[in-house]
């Protein structure tokens, strides 16, 4: 085959099921839409659900089969809809629930599927269960995770149980003067953590499940899934144990910051997944019950790579369809190789069990968008990357026209991340960069909301850049979005075909083929130099000649153009899908 650098082959039968038996969500694209900065229908300067409601045909013009909403629940907004005050009522300024209702109605008549998100982890202090519970009311007392502190033998104080430290800093411990207890808050000191050891926490959350499967949601999102469970309280002790160090205290010194922590005893625990396994046999009951479309969900975990794999199942029960393929979000950034790209694939790939389908997660509304991270020079390429792998793609929305992160001041900070910080440090926290508001068209504010004040700035110019804009143009990031889902959706190669790649230099390449249908190459130039590449030399029975369907905006190669495969050049950060051709 020739002198390669870093050639690494795998063919790999990816999926179960013919093109035809494949349910809805197998091999899906799902988009997530923030709702606070996608549409604002009523002039508030808030997205809203009718704003969502509004943008449909988009989403589905765009290629997607499930729409997953973050928080719409009623919330004080601490950390804007991630505290939840009642997990049956949608708040106020996105809307009513009868807009719900219709948003759902919509998306099923323009085959979308509707998800929400799930926050089990934690209520708001303003959630009637917490007011109860801090009353001590004995069905609501052991609702929470509280306790009476410790007294300090050298000071005589009261102290908070436990080191232990919230992700959003400072003690995950507050003191609550009318219990006279302190209570648990992995995140927001207003997010009191539930305690899924109290059998009637875990029915009521099953309650709220229910509450919107028979209203026709399609799933849930489930956030936070590794915090749910703590350790149990010490016996003799009485208390709980503290949590050590980390074990590269240097990479995070200040004692306040979550990741001084090494969080054993708070943090992915084995009942963590138990539980994820009760949701599943729940929602694959209700499907089987009242004979509707597959119930889904999906499980955000920043968690081990095992754990990501026991996430879908432990062999006898089914777990999370979608366990959310964090180990590439976290992994890849603008300095990774293209063996970086590959070895991520395949690990996923490799080590899945049997019968399930990978997912693959580029970006979401915690991280900074895809065209900032790795450069919007290869908006096109991380594009085309998430639309050719086997299985299914999450799409945060914006990433599909190229949308870069907005700038928020610290005078415009909102988020509690930013907020706990300061001016000096605080966009290292804050995720409203990555929360800026959808840019529509070139009216005012982006034709998001017609308001004077928008929740977060726009943050961005987008006079010339925006959707209007790249629909109209002769050729766009949207547009090549566009055709990749279509790919996606239509042809045997990206719908059930196997991968094999391999890298040369630093540029990814792998072929997606079927039984039937047309073959196709991938080439992804991951670097900054243009690279030669005889493609023959690295695959068998490899036509001369290929036909370009879809490339990066600047490759300069139109769709349709027939190349040669033994001599074709990659430009650097251009990624581009070719056809084999007879």
């Amino acid at each position: 085959m020739g002198k390669l650098i870093g050639i690494f082959l795998l063919a790999l039968a990816l999926c179960h099921l013919s093109h035809s038996e494949q349910d809805w969500w197998e091999n899906g694209n799902f988009y997530q839409i923030y709702p606070r900065s996608f549409k604002d229908s009523d002039g508030d300067g808030v997205g809203d659900l009718n704003g969502v409601n509004e943008k449909l045909e988009y989403v589905k013009d765009i290629g997607m089969k499930g729409v997953w909403l973050s928080p719409i629940f009623q919330s004080p907004m601490a950390d804007f809809g991630y505290d939840i005050s009642n997990y049956t009522k949608v708040q106020p300024e996105y809307g009513t629930n009868e807009d719900l209702l219709a948003l759902t109605e919509r998306a099923h008549s323009l085959g979308l599927h509707l998800i929400l998100d799930f926050v089990p982890n934690h209520t708001s202090d303003e959630h009637e269960w917490f007011q109860r519970s801090v009353a001590n009311d004995s069905y609501y007392r052991d609702f929470y995770i509280w306790h009476d502190g410790v007294i300090n033998s050298t000071t005589g104080e009261r102290q908070p149980p436990s080191n232990w430290i919230s992700q959003f800093r400072y003690s995950a411990w507050e003191w609550n003067e009318q219990r006279q207890q302190y209570y648990l808050h992995q995140f927001g000191v207003k997010q009191p953590d539930l305690n899924y050891r109290n059998p009637n926490v875990v029915e009521e959350m099953n309650n709220v499940l229910r509450f919107w499967l028979a209203r026709g949601i399609d799933g849930f999102r489930i956030d936070a899934v590794p915090f749910l469970f703590e350790v149990e309280i010490d016996p003799q002790t009485g208390t709980y144990p503290d949590e050590p160090l980390s074990s590269d205290i240097s990479t995070c010194p200040d004692p306040d910051d979550w990741c001084h922590l090494n969080h054993t005893f708070t943090n992915s625990l084995p009942e963590d997944i138990e539980i994820i396994y009760q949701w599943r046999e729940l929602v694959d009951q209700w499907t089987s019950e009242h004979n509707t479309d597959t119930k889904v969900l999906l499980t955000e975990a920043y968690t081990s790579f095992e754990n990501l794999m026991h996430m879908y199942g432990d062999g006898l029960r089914n777990g999370s369809h979608v366990p959310f393929n964090f180990e590439m979000l976290a992994g890849l950034n603008n300095k990774s190789s293209a063996s970086d790209y590959d070895y991520y694939v395949h690990h996923w790939l490799s080590n899945m069990p049997k019968g399930v389908y990978a997912n693959w997660v580029l970006g979401n509304h915690d991280n900074p968008r895809l065209a900032s991270r790795f450069g919007a020079q290869r908006a096109d390429l991380m594009n085309i990357f998430l639309q050719t792998l086997p299985g299914i793609a999450v799409t945060y929305n914006g990433e599909e026209y190229g949308m870069e992160n907005g700038y928020v001041s610290w005078e415009d900070t909102v988020d509690p991340q930013g907020c706990n910080a300061d001016p000096t440090t605080y966009l290292q926290y804050s995720r409203d960069s990555e929360r800026t508001p959808f840019l529509w068209d070139n009216t005012t504010n982006a034709g998001f909301s017609t308001a004077n004040h928008t929740w977060l700035p726009i943050g961005q110019s987008y006079a010339d850049n925006n959707v209007a804009a790249q629909l109209a143009a002769e050729n766009s990031h949207l547009k090549i979005f566009k055709q990749l889902t279509q790919l996606r959706q239509s042809e045997a190669a990206f719908i059930d075909g196997s991968y094999v790649s391999v890298v040369v230099k630093n540029v990814l390449v792998y072929i997606r083929a079927a039984e039937t249908g047309d073959k196709y190459i991938v080439v992804l130039n991951i670097g900054d130099e243009n690279v030669s590449l005889n493609l023959g030399t690295l695959f068998d029975d490899l036509s001369a000649k290929l036909e370009v369907v879809v490339s990066s905006l600047h490759s300069d190669i139109p769709n349709g153009q027939i190349v040669n495969a033994n001599s074709f050049e990659a430009k650097a950060y251009n990624g581009y899908v070719l056809r084999l051709t007879n």
